[in-house]
C-alpha cells in the first residue's frame, strides 16, 4: 500500500464507508475490501465488518540458499595449519571483529566462513614470509536467533544456524503443549495450559505473518509451514485466557480481564481512556483468529455522547484506538493486528527474562523492529 492509500482525511461520521465506495467507483482493485453494514446480535449498533483471507508468500516455503554469515557473539575456533599450539577459541566481538595472533582486530561481521578465512590469511600474510593457512570452524551460533515463546515445552531463544521450518523450530522447543502434553494434562484434568492456535502467530520485522496455525496443526496443511528467518518471534498463547486487549491511542495499553457485559466504553476506560490526538470516530474491534479476523468499527465519540449504541465484547477481542483516520479498512486492521502481536511478543519476552513488564534489560533482536516503550502512568484515582 502506497502513501496515497493511507492519506489522512478529515473526520466525519461515515467517511470510511464513503471513501470505500468512492474508491470502488473509481476503479480500485478488489484487494481493498469495502464495508458491509451488519447488526451484531449482541449490540444494537449498526457496524461494519470485513474478513481477510490468509496468504502465504511462496518464497517463504523455500529453504534459504544464502550461506551463513558471521555476527557478534558467534564462537569460532582458529588454528594455523601445522601449528597445533596456535589453536584459539574466540568470539566475534560486539563491533564485529575477532582478535587472533598478531592481528589487532579483523572485521568479519557479515562475512561467510570462507570469506572470513581468506580475510584472516591476508592479514596474517603481512607479518610472515610464507602465506599462512588457517582452519576456521564455527563452534557456536549466537548472532542469529529466533524466539519461541508461550505454550511450548521449553520456551526460549534458539540459534538459527541452518534453514529451519516452523514445525522444526517448535519441535526444537519440545513441541506445543497441545500436541506433546495433551493426554497427560487431560488425564490429570488440567487443560488450561493448552495452546490457542487461533491467536498464535509469527512476527517478522514488526509485522504479523499470515500463518494459519489451525490449518498447520489441526489439518496438517504444510502450505503454512514456512521457513524462519533470524529474529522471528513465534508465540502460542494460552487457550483459556479470557482477556480483551486495548491498544493504540489510550493512556495505558493493556490486557483487560473480561467480565460479562464488558463493552468498548468499559474496555477503553479500563485502559484509563484515550489520549490527546486519538481519532475516536473509528475505534476498531477485531474478533476471531488472527489468520481470518473479523473487524467492526465503532464511533466511540458518538457512543460517549449517547448518539450511537455501544458494542458488547467477547474474550480475545482486540480494541484498537487509532491515532488518525485512514482511507481503507485494511489499514485499520493491519495496524490493530501488528500492534497486538508486537505487544504480545514484548510481554512474552519480558516474562521469559524474568523482568517486570516494560522493564529495562530485555534482549530484543535488532531485526525484529519491536520496540519497548515506557508505559504511561495512569491518572490518580479520585
Amino acid at each position: 500500500m502506497n502513501e496515497k492509500d493511507i492519506a489522512r482525511e478529515r473526520p466525519c461520521g461515515n467517511c470510511l464507508l464513503i471513501f470505500s465506495l468512492a474508491a470502488l467507483a473509481a476503479g480500485c482493485q478488489s484487494t481493498q475490501p469495502s464495508f458491509t453494514p451488519i447488526v451484531p446480535k449482541d449490540s444494537g449498533a449498526q457496524l461494519s465488518r470485513v474478513t481477510l483471507t490468509n496468504r502465504i508468500d511462496p518464497v517463504w516455503l523455500q529453504p534459504p540458499t544464502d550461506l551463513y554469515t558471521l555476527g557478534p557473539g558467534d564462537k569460532l575456533e582458529i588454528e594455523l595449519i601445522g601449528e597445533p599450539t596456535s589453536r584459539t577459541a574466540t568470539v566475534v566481538a560486539p563491533d564485529g571483529k575477532i582478535y587472533f595472533n598478531l592481528l589487532a582486530g579483523i572485521d568479519v561481521w557479515g562475512l561467510t566462513l570462507s570469506q572470513a578465512k581468506t580475510q584472516i590469511e591476508n592479514e596474517l600474510a603481512k607479518y610472515v614470509r610464507e602465506r599462512p593457512q588457517i582452519s576456521l570452524v564455527l563452534r557456536g551460533v549466537e548472532s542469529k536467533r529466533i524466539w519461541i515463546l508461550g505454550q511450548v515445552q521449553v520456551p526460549g531463544v534458539y540459534p538459527l544456524a541452518a534453514p529451519m521450518t516452523l514445525l522444526e523450530a517448535l519441535s526444537l522447543a519440545g513441541g506445543t503443549l497441545s500436541l506433546s502434553a495433551f493426554r497427560q494434562q487431560e488425564s490429570a484434568g488440567a487443560t488450561d495450559e493448552l495452546a490457542d492456535f487461533g491467536h498464535s502467530f509469527v512476527l517478522r520485522g514488526g509485522r504479523l505473518l499470515p500463518v494459519d496455525f489451525q490449518r498447520l496443526f489441526q489439518q496438517g496443511d504444510l502450505s503454512q509451514n514456512i521457513y524462519l528467518q533470524p529474529d522471528d518471534f513465534i508465540y502460542l498463547p494460552i487457550a483459556t485466557s479470557r482477556e480483551v486487549y486495548v491498544l493504540g491511542a489510550v493512556a495505558q495499553p493493556r490486557a483487560v480481564p473480561y467480565r460479562n457485559g464488558l463493552t468498548v466504553v468499559g474496555a477503553v476506560a479500563s485502559a484509563y481512556g484515550t489520549i490527546n490526538g486519538a481519532y475516536m470516530h473509528h475505534v476498531v474491534v477485531v474478533r476471531g483468529s488472527l489468520s481470518k479476523p473479523e473487524m467492526a468499527v465503532v464511533d466511540y465519540r458518538n457512543v460517549l455522547k449517547g448518539q450511537a449504541p455501544d458494542m458488547a465484547l467477547q474474550p480475545h477481542d482486540i480494541v484498537y484506538v487509532p491515532f488518525a483516520p485512514y482511507r481503507y479498512i485494511t489499514k485499520y486492521l493491519q495496524l490493530a493486528l501488528d500492534t497486538f502481536v508486537s505487544s504480545a511478543a514484548i510481554n512474552a519476552g519480558t516474562r521469559l527474562a524474568g523482568q517486570p513488564t516494560g522493564g529495562a534489560g530485555i534482549f530484543i533482536p535488532v531485526g525484529s523492529k519491536v520496540q519497548v516503550l515506557p508505559p504511561v502512568s495512569p491518572p490518580p484515582l479520585p
